[in-house]
């Protein structure tokens, strides 16, 4: 896909289900986003229209059913958006990005190695 939909962060929400699920119908995605927020069935039913309209979805309906899937690649939308995230915040310069993560949080000793290993295997 050329250009992303700009997805809100309650969007993200519902693509994250689908993503895990798909194809995934109206009920399993509003069963599981309302086990894990204080959203009614009908703001999610308002969402999931919203990500259609977008193109971030298509449905095909089976009997009474409609079933959903993603028309957005998981993968390719994180690394879009954590692109944008890194120019419109930190000039592209990752290393600053890094930097001020690290002045501004407590890494546990787990992800010090988790984020040693990663550089090293990268540098090589």
């Amino acid at each position: 896909m050329s250009a992303l939909p700009q997805i809100s962060e309650a969007e993200y929400e519902v693509m994250k289900i689908v993503w895990k699920s798909a194809p995934i119908n109206t009920n399993e995605i509003t069963q599981r986003l309302l086990q894990t927020t204080s959203w009614s069935a009908k703001t999610i039913q308002t969402l999931i229209k919203r990500l259609v309209t977008k193109g971030a979805l298509t449905y095909e309906k089976q009997g009474r059913v409609f079933v959903y899937t993603p028309l957005v690649d998981e993968n390719e939308y994180i690394s879009h958006e954590s692109s944008s995230f890194l120019k419109r915040f930190y000039d592209g310069d990752i290393s600053a990005m890094l930097s001020s993560y690290l002045e501004n949080n407590d890494l546990s000793e787990s992800e010090i190695r988790n984020l040693r290993s990663i550089l090293s295997r990268d540098s090589k």
